[in-house]
């Protein structure tokens, strides 16, 4: 088994298209995408998540349960705000459209871990504080399909 660390080596782009319903982008797709990786300081949800349907029956006490409804949780990136720049607030403005992808094995031809999540900007909004840190600005998705899961990044 090889454990390892998914700061340094998992990557996280946005992909304005990507043309295949499978969801899986080629190299190009993935070039003209924006690699936020180096950009953001936190991360929340990026997955499925089940509402398991209780299936009682007369036989047992035991109530058992079926697989139900999935749904996307709740999803955000945080990133670090530039003083000059205003690309985290005009490329991901509230109403756009378009994939997060996570190398999580990183962005590597042949690799295995590429999660790719159709998404809409929700929020992007400023997080203001009189604390000691860096800018912030969290930007809010919904993940309007199915994702896909653990595929190959594509190798041309």
């Amino acid at each position: 088994m090889a454990r390892f660390n998914r700061k340094g080596l998992t990557e996280i782009h946005f992909l304005p298209t990507i043309a295949s319903a499978s969801l899986i982008p080629t190299t190009a797709e993935i070039t003209a995408g924006t690699d936020y990786t180096q950009q953001i300081n936190a991360i929340d949800g990026w997955s499925l998540e089940n509402s398991p349907i209780e299936t009682p029956d007369m036989a047992s006490t035991f109530v058992s349960k079926i697989g139900g409804d999935d749904s996307a949780a709740d999803s955000s990136l945080t990133f670090y705000e530039d003083s000059a720049l205003d690309d985290i607030e005009t490329d991901l403005a509230k109403g756009t459209s378009g994939f997060i992808v996570i190398f999580s094995k990183g962005n590597t031809p042949s690799a295995k871990g590429m999660d790719v999540f159709p998404v809409t900007v929700v929020s992007n909004s400023k997080a203001y504080t009189t604390d000691n840190e860096a800018a912030k600005i969290t930007v809010q998705f919904t993940i309007t399909a199915r994702p896909a899961f653990n595929q190959t990044v594509p190798s041309t």
